[in-house]
């Protein structure tokens, strides 16, 4: 249902924000399993862009369930309400001229397509780990907690995992190690957010 409430018009236009960052903002969207990795990826990836003279800043599903999305489950409609309000917030920093890197196993195309929706530049990326992987690596020791029924709702446990149809990019963390995924990462970034003008972190 459409607000009632008015949208307040911007005074600075996308084209300043540009001008004064040195390259458009966007959303890189890292969906994937959990223990795929994708928050290790988004925070090296951050680290590299920034040191490259980048406006960048992780959204992390993790950090957000600590805040803003603590009211939160995991129910099929507390994950489509979580994935929403991160979709709002990513397109408020692309908007702001930032580069957002969004990390979120997002599990539901449909939720995926509805942050799409909200922000200009975005750009699902598919970090993709088999489930074996996942498991046998399991950094948090969730899914050895969700096989002992400790965690309902469990991404690819007992909730599905809908994999990305047409993403932009494919990283597979299995074939690849770290700094290949990097890599192919800031290859990315770099074809579809030129920088204008190198910025110094001095500035």
């Amino acid at each position: 249902m459409p607000s009632p409430i008015p949208a307040q018009t911007l005074r600075i236009e996308a084209a300043r924000r540009e001008s004064r960052n040195g390259h458009t903002g966007g959303v890189l969207w890292l969906t994937g399993l959990s223990g795929a990795g994708k928050s290790t990826l988004a925070f090296a990836l951050e680290e590299h862009l920034f040191s490259s003279g980048y406006q960048v800043y992780v959204l992390d599903g993790d950090n957000l369930r600590r805040g803003l999305n603590a009211d939160l489950g995991f129910t099929h409609e507390d994950r489509t309400e979580n994935i929403r309000r991160a979709g709002q917030v990513a397109a408020l920093f692309a908007d702001a001229g930032l580069i957002c890197i969004a990390a979120f196993i997002s599990p539901y195309r449909s939720d995926r397509a509805t942050a799409a929706t909200n922000a200009k530049r975005f750009h699902e990326i598919y970090i993709r780990a088999d489930l074996k992987t996942c498991e046998r690596r399991d950094p948090k020791g969730l899914y050895k907690r969700a096989r002992e029924g400790k965690i309902e709702n469990f991404t690819a446990i007992d909730d599905v995992y809908e994999e990305p149809q047409h993403p932009a990019l494919t990283v597979d963390t299995v074939a690849l190690t770290i700094h290949e995924s990097l890599g192919s990462l800031s290859d990315f970034v770099t074809k579809h957010f030129p920088l204008g003008r190198f910025v110094s972190s001095q500035e």
